[in-house]
């Protein structure tokens, strides 16, 4: 009500009057603070965004920088651009929010038009202070004199078409060759296209009493913060060649000349295409990509990060890595695979077999729920965050904007999905595990019975083990490796169960009552751990093993017919014989 009131009396009559907007309107401002705000303080927004027509459409690609030349036309200095920028910026997210939360944009199309919404900007902004540097100093030429124009890439989800409401953009500038400006007071072309790279990012990045375009970052350029802010082809080239790490190809995957000179981008883009993807299955890659998932999973483990929809299990992040990790080690050889968007690798992924049918719609499905819930989370006060809320009435805020009655109905249906994103993370991911050898991890050290006590139940915790549960799952853990039958195990099936262990605990992680199932697994090992035959099954076979699991949480029958009949294992573990229609 009070939102209502602070509308301008043009905006509320205009909005009443039309039957879309009046049946949306409460939900609308009720979910989102900053849409309230924007219209108190922009009075006619909602009316030009109504009598224009814009609110009810999705746009084309060419619309929005049309609007923004109209937005530019009659600025004639830094003050009247900043501002200009702003305001255009305000119509623009109130617009995409609105269609976002009363429902009638899918979220492809509320991910791409924040994305256009970025690129215009940026070209808006370049183009008017490039005309500004160059009446000063003249057209930047290379020895041949040649034009040369600045290239911006974008990364990340900006590179990908994927942006999210209220994201940063993380930007390299490039320039193609060296020479200088031809105009009565000449600038080399570094620094010509430096100058112009600091106005650029002042134009989107300073914050003003009318709010700030974009939040500019510059720190996925070559040397980051203390690297030269353009550089020229080149020098780009010989940077990645001579000292590219593996987290700058895992960057590099979705980079796109999003502003400035867009042919040479697509020429820089086809130099720097042999150092994302390499012609050759990058067996190399392994061990950095190793060292990224565990720094995910020790990032995932921090205090707090479980409310994290971006960074925490069974987040955003866990759908991203999946594809990009196979683009970096196959994308040379599949051309399919060298695409910026996530959902379509995930597509090509399942037609590789590396997921399941099931699997890719669960990845799907998942993904638009994550990116939903994170723009909402964000349009609610346009503010960089993923963290679910703690405050009562945000979390209302955020369960009724996705369409539930209450939170307890929303964070159940929301953990379910990222449970289902986090499983399946966790059985591509095996491919990384191979090859390491003995675990070496803290929990490898729990199933070991090296770590005992509040520092292994703190392990199981922060292995994803709910905090009741822990205690129980370490006891049970304890209580196996006391069992008589482990002293009488060969070398081979001793080193083979534990290094099972590890995977199996983690696995368990995943399962709801997995204090319940524990025992029931522990005795079918116990039966068969003489037979490491077994055992290689399920370290090599991670599908088997999860399947395992699966058919002994879900029956406690199942699970007493396989400790009688270990025979049984060789074809209950094969989903594709279990789950044939006989015949």
């Amino acid at each position: 009500t009070e939102a209502l009131d602070r509308l301008s009396e043009t905006d509320r009559t205009t909005a009443e009057a039309c039957q879309e907007a009046a049946e949306s309107l409460e939900a609308v401002l009720a979910a989102s603070p900053f849409v309230a705000e924007s219209l108190s303080r922009q009075a006619g927004l909602l009316r030009d965004l109504i009598e224009s027509g814009d609110l009810f459409a999705s746009y084309a690609e060419g619309t929005l920088p049309d609007h923004l030349r109209t937005a530019l036309a009659a600025v004639g200095d830094e003050t009247s651009l900043l501002r200009a920028l702003r305001r255009f910026r305000r119509r623009e997210m109130v617009r995409i929010a609105w269609r976002d939360l009363a429902g009638w944009a899918e979220t492809a199309e509320t991910l791409r038009e924040l994305t256009w919404l970025a690129d215009t900007c940026v070209q808006g902004a370049l183009d008017w202070w490039d005309g500004e540097l160059s009446r000063r100093h003249g057209t930047p030429r290379d020895a041949a004199g040649n034009p040369v124009g600045l290239v911006v890439l974008g990364m990340g989800k900006l590179g990908g078409h994927e942006l999210n409401f209220s994201s940063d953009i993380d930007l390299i500038f490039a320039f193609d060759e060296d020479g200088e400006t031809d105009g009565p007071k000449p600038l080399d072309n570094s620094e010509y296209f430096t100058r112009l790279g600091q106005r650029l990012i002042r134009a989107i990045n300073q914050l003003t009493e009318d709010g700030f375009v974009f939040r500019v970052d510059m720190r996925l350029r070559p040397w980051g913060d203390e690297g030269p802010l353009a550089l020229t082809f080149e020098q780009m080239e010989l940077y990645y060649t001579l000292h590219g790490r593996e987290w700058e190809r895992y960057a590099m995957i979705k980079a796109r000349p999003i502003a400035g000179d867009l042919a040479a981008g697509g020429r820089l883009m086809k130099q720097l295409h042999p150092f994302v993807y390499r012609r050759y299955l990058d067996y190399g890659a392994f061990g950095q990509l190793r060292e990224m998932k565990a720094m995910i999973e020790r990032e995932m483990a921090r205090k707090g990060m479980r409310d994290n929809v971006k960074l925490g299990p069974g987040g955003i992040r866990e759908v991203e890595f999946i594809g990009q990790v196979f683009q970096l080690l196959r994308g040379g050889r599949e051309k399919p695979l060298q695409q910026r968007g996530i959902l379509p690798i995930l597509r090509v992924l399942g037609e590789d077999g590396i997921l399941s049918d099931e699997e890719v719609a669960q990845l799907t499905h998942g993904y638009d729920v994550l990116r939903r819930v994170e723009n909402r989370l964000q349009a609610a006060r346009d503010e960089q965050t993923q963290l679910l809320p703690e405050d009562e009435h945000e979390r209302l805020r955020l369960a009724f904007s996705m369409g539930h009655a209450d939170w307890d109905s929303f964070i159940g249906a929301f953990n379910h999905v990222r449970a289902q994103v986090h499983r399946i993370f966790r059985r591509v991911f095996h491919v990384l595990d191979e090859g390491k050898g003995k675990e070496q991890n803290m929990l490898s050290d729990v199933c070991s019975g090296i770590l005992a006590g509040e520092a292994a139940v703190a392990a199981l915790r922060a292995e994803g083990f709910a905090e009741e549960d822990a205690p129980r799952v370490l006891e049970l853990l304890q209580d196996f490796l006391r069992e008589r039958f482990l002293r009488a195990l060969s070398d081979t099936a001793r080193e083979r169960l534990f290094r099972l262990l590890p995977r199996l605990i983690t696995r368990l992680a995943d399962e709801t009552g997995a204090a319940e199932i524990l025992p029931r697994v522990f005795e079918l090992l116990a039966r068969v751990g003489g037979r490491s035959v077994y055992l290689a099954l399920l370290l090599e076979n991670p599908p088997a093993l999860d399947q395992l699991v699966r058919l002994v949480a879900a029956s406690p029958w199942i699970a007493e017919q396989l400790t009688r009949h270990p025979i049984l294992l060789d074809e209950l573990l094969d989903a594709r014989t279990l789950y044939a229609p006989p015949g």
